[in-house]
């Protein structure tokens, strides 16, 4: 996968970016952002729970005595930033399913989280990335440091698709047991008849800044198809019987830009970043042009 995704054009271009956290607090250990804060690095300012991966000697064994639980030191200019990287494995994601591999929902997924945690751990910070799927959840790290990169590719290539994925009971699964809050960044097609709005409010309560990347498909967003049909929704099995001509088709469209539209609309008064991406789109570009737009690497 690392050849698949990493032409050395694209490398040299996210090696000079950055993710950026506007509201969430940095802290743990000197990545290799550059500090706005003022302060010297050996002044004392706050304490945060030990996670796995963090360096041992900084923990205070002083606190561990009294309190018999790990923290960590944070110290005034310190600026490594917790980045979570959440991933839809449901079976909507395998689309399309033949000839196709590039416009592969999945598999555009797999290159965005790939490029996202390339960057990350190439900063200093501290990664996590996560797939959900019916079949149960599957995380890697959290780690830090590129040396790390091969690690999570090959992780990444064992991936796969599987069920149906309530979206919003993820989401809240995941903020209730992530130890430390961060810059949360979500890759979904948002087909979950269950909605996302619980599950992103359930992450922006326990402070994560969140990112909302839509990952469809060109078909999906503007079909081809058309005459008598059934439709089988590919994570529940049900069938929908549904004649497509030129009028349905435009009114389809207009619906799913409705859809995206209200989306767009739900994020910007919670203050998330949203962008809406088909797969016909490189996805070197998501990254490189919006997610700069949008202030989220710099």
């Amino acid at each position: 996968m690392a050849q698949r995704i990493f032409d050395e054009k694209t490398l040299r271009k996210l090696e000079q970016l950055t993710l950026i956290a506007n509201k969430v607090r940095a802290g743990a250990i000197q990545g290799e952002r550059r500090s706005s804060r003022r302060g010297n690095s050996i002044e004392f300012a706050d304490y945060r729970n030990y996670v796995r991966g963090d360096d041992l000697r900084r923990v205070d064994w002083n606190i561990y005595a009294r309190f018999e639980r790990p923290f960590i030191k944070l110290l005034e200019n310190e600026e490594d930033l917790a980045v979570h990287l959440l991933l839809d494995g449901s079976a909507s994601m395998d689309w399309p399913r033949s000839g196709q591999r590039d416009l592969h929902k999945f598999l555009y997924g797999q290159r965005v989280m790939a490029g996202l945690a390339y960057m990350a751990l190439g900063s200093g910070d501290h990664v996590s990335a996560t797939i959900f799927r019916q079949d149960g959840t599957v995380q890697w790290g959290p780690l830090r440091g590129r040396g790390h990169t091969m690690n999570l590719l090959l992780w990444l290539e064992k991936a796969y698709t599987r069920g149906h994925m309530d979206t919003n009971q993820a989401m809240q699964d995941y903020a209730r047991r992530a130890p430390r809050a961060g810059l949360c960044i979500v890759i979904t097609d948002l087909m979950s008849p269950e909605g996302y709005e619980d599950g992103l409010r359930a992450l922006q309560g326990r402070g994560h800044e969140v990112t909302l990347i839509q990952i469809l498909s060109p078909d999906e967003v503007a079909p081809e198809i058309a005459g008598d049909l059934q439709l089988i929704d590919v994570e529940t099995g049900v069938p929908q019987e549904v004649t497509l001509d030129a009028e349905m088709r435009a009114i389809y469209m207009q619906r799913v830009e409705a859809w995206q539209a209200e989306i767009s609309e739900y994020c910007t008064r919670r203050g998330i970043h949203y962008v809406s991406v088909q797969t016909s789109t490189p996805w070197e570009q998501l990254i490189l042009t919006e997610l700069r737009r949008l202030q989220v690497v710099h």
